[in-house]
């Protein structure tokens, strides 16, 4: 059996706090009814399939970095960073890489990236769950240090709310200063 490690980010677009990815190695007869792209389940529907995956899993990483660092090195390189730290944090070395998007990771293993990979991919389903449970529980504890933002709401993406309290208030520690939406306000 070929170890493949599916990866997969969540909160590339948001306005405030990190950029989070995960790597999921699943055994070989893998089967979670429900599981697709993260972006295509209810809140809760996520929550329900991050314990089973995180049980049946033969590894999981997880990697982030915070909104300063996505201010210093740009998104796109915020997100290749995330993703080698989740690969570097499985307890199992695979074999070959399955990443969702267009863009190669910076790291020596055999990989394939693949288009909507989280809709095509059950490892690539299965660390979109991971990462997007990850950042929201991520944003509801920062909720409780920055109750003037809503974050446990919107999760620190653009909404309408949100931008309008960035306005407000101007903008905290875990806003990405060089994203529309808040550099006007710094």
């Amino acid at each position: 059996m070929t170890l493949i490690a599916g990866i997969d980010e969540a909160g590339r677009g948001p306005l405030a706090g990190p950029v989070v990815a995960a790597a999921v190695i699943l055994p070989e007869h893998f089967d979670l009814l429900g599981l697709t792209d993260s972006k295509k389940l209810s809140a809760k529907k996520r929550e329900q399939l991050f314990g089973p995956i995180r049980q049946q899993a033969l590894a999981v990483g997880v990697g982030f970095v915070h909104a300063e660092e996505v201010d210093e090195i740009n998104i796109l390189q915020a997100t290749l960073r995330s993703m080698c730290q989740a690969v570097s944090r499985l307890k199992i070395e695979p074999q070959y890489l399955l990443i969702d998007g267009i863009t190669p990771v910076p790291l020596s293993h055999p990989q394939q990236t693949i288009k909507k990979g989280d809709s095509r991919s059950l490892s690539i389903a299965a660390a979109s769950v991971i990462a997007k449970v990850v950042r929201d529980r991520m944003m509801v504890v920062y909720d409780r240090h920055y109750p003037q933002y809503g974050f446990a709401g919107h999760k620190g993406y653009g909404s309408a709310k949100h931008r309008a309290l960035i306005a407000e208030h101007g903008p905290c520690p875990l806003h990405r200063k060089s994203f529309a939406g808040v550099k006007e306000h710094v």
